[in-house]
């Protein structure tokens, strides 16, 4: 995909506007946030959206926020169902990308899983998320997986998980990824059963299971993001203190890293669900329309892959 590893959401929003636009639905549009990221897609040439829910609210709400031109220029669906008329979309090859709107996220996932759209491809669905890490004083992309589907992922889940990581890595130009296997501690106890789990995922790593990934653990949080905490426990791994993503023991893990990243850290974030044969973007109602913007551009990428 890239040639270079793209260090900022800004790098992956203008790689999006060269490969765009590609086609996103919108699910149950009615929504002010997801309307206006969908009409800054638009205008950015990132996204032509498609925007499936109630006809009337939709239009209502795009005038209101000023988004007349996503009314005159894209596709609005009137439907009541308008999770299973995204997917149908999806299966019949009419749009690149899904856009959770206003509803759970249990109900898009639904109809996505549904057998019979044919969207499904065998593997574990995952949720990636990237931030922009400044802590090597430098500024990077680090991934944090998954803290939005996989409760509490076992070992043969948590290899797809990787398998997902790796190769939305791949779309933003990192070929040879760090992975860090997370935990609370960087010792292996059986009293800690993600601790054993990281322990087999880095052998698996070593024999070949993931290509030229490079997987590591555990790993605690600074060990796996500060060299200077790395060297004073003494674990000395190219991944120890460099990973370019982190695979967390539970969705709970993920999910307050994720929060605590934002809200805490202050940083800017993007995710996207991979796994089935298209994007599925699933963020939060709380989320701006910058965020949802950027995590329509991650899509793009992926889409294009």
């Amino acid at each position: 995909m890239a040639s270079t590893p793209m260090t900022s959401l800004a790098e992956i929003r203008e790689r999006a506007q060269a490969l765009g636009p590609k086609r996103v639905c919108v699910v149950k549009a009615e929504d002010e946030i997801a309307i206006g990221a969908a009409g800054d897609a638009m205008r950015l040439g990132i996204a032509m959206p498609t925007l499936v829910g109630n006809y009337e609210k939709i239009v209502e709400m795009a005038r209101a926020l000023d988004y007349r031109d996503l009314v005159d220029n894209t596709e609005i669906i009137d439907s009541a169902e308008p999770a299973v008329t995204s997917a149908k979309l999806a299966a019949d090859g009419h749009v690149d990308i899904l856009l959770k709107g206003h509803l759970r996220t249990d109900q898009i996932f639904k109809a996505v899983l549904d057998k019979s759209y044919g969207l499904r491809t065998g593997r574990l669905l995952s949720d990636v998320l990237f931030y922009e890490d400044t802590l090597s004083e430098r500024q990077r992309l680090v991934g944090i997986t998954d803290g939005g589907l996989n409760v509490a992922p076992t070992l043969e889940q948590k290899k797809d998980i990787i398998k997902n990581a790796i190769e939305m890595l791949d779309c933003i130009g990192i070929k040879q990824p760090k992975i860090a296997v997370m935990s609370a501690s960087e010792a292996v106890s059986e009293g800690v059963p993600s601790t054993v789990d990281a322990e087999l995922l880095t052998r698996m790593g070593e024999e070949g299971e993931f290509g030229d990934a490079v997987v590591f653990g555990p790993l605690a949080l600074d060990n796996a993001l500060l060299m200077s905490a790395a060297k004073a426990k003494g674990i000395s791994h190219p991944v120890a203190g460099q990973a370019d993503c982190l695979i967390v023991p539970s969705v709970e893990a993920g999910n307050f890293l994720g929060k605590s990243v934002k809200y805490f850290g202050g940083k800017a974030c993007a995710h996207v669900v991979v796994g089935a044969k298209i994007p599925v973007l699933i963020p939060s109602r709380v989320e701006s329309a910058e965020d949802k913007l950027n995590a329509i551009a991650l899509g793009v990428l992926y889409a294009s892959r």
